[in-house]
């Protein structure tokens, strides 16, 4: 009896420490986020060392698209001009991207949002995390 207590107090510190997003955190996605690793459902992760691409997202109203970009030497960004379209929703209380291109349909939920901090999970359980790029030049 007494492990399932403090097995129960050390589920829901767990719970509790999930950062939760806000409605006013949703803006902060606005801007230039590269990846730093992704972590895989049983544990694993990969990291990211360098990136030749970084994902750009305008949202606005919850609107907007994702774009692929790649930073260049002298502070500007290269594109192809492919935009995902993006709308954010709430589902239970859980904020959501969805994502519409000629090609498919999917959704990652956002689990946490900082000004330097992103991450998204997609239906597979994978956790992209990113952190907020950074703009450099060498002029």
């Amino acid at each position: 009896m007494k492990n399932s207590f403090i097995l129960f107090l050390f589920s829901l510190l767990l719970i509790s420490c999930k950062p939760s997003v806000a409605e006013a955190d949703l803006t902060k996605i606005n801007g230039y986020w590269e990846i730093q690793k992704v972590e895989l459902p049983e544990g694993g992760k990969k990291e990211y060392k360098v990136n030749e691409t970084i994902d750009f997202f305008s949202v606005k109203d919850h609107k907007g698209f994702r774009q692929k970009v790649m930073p260049q030497l002298d502070g500007t960004y290269l594109t192809n001009d492919i935009k995902e379209i993006v709308k954010v929703t709430n589902e239970e209380g859980n904020y959501f991207i969805n994502y519409t291109t000629n090609y498919g349909k999917w959704k990652e939920e956002i689990i946490e949002i900082q000004d330097s901090v992103l991450v998204l999970k997609n239906k597979d359980n994978l956790e992209y995390h990113y952190k907020r790029q950074v703009p450099f030049s060498i002029k």
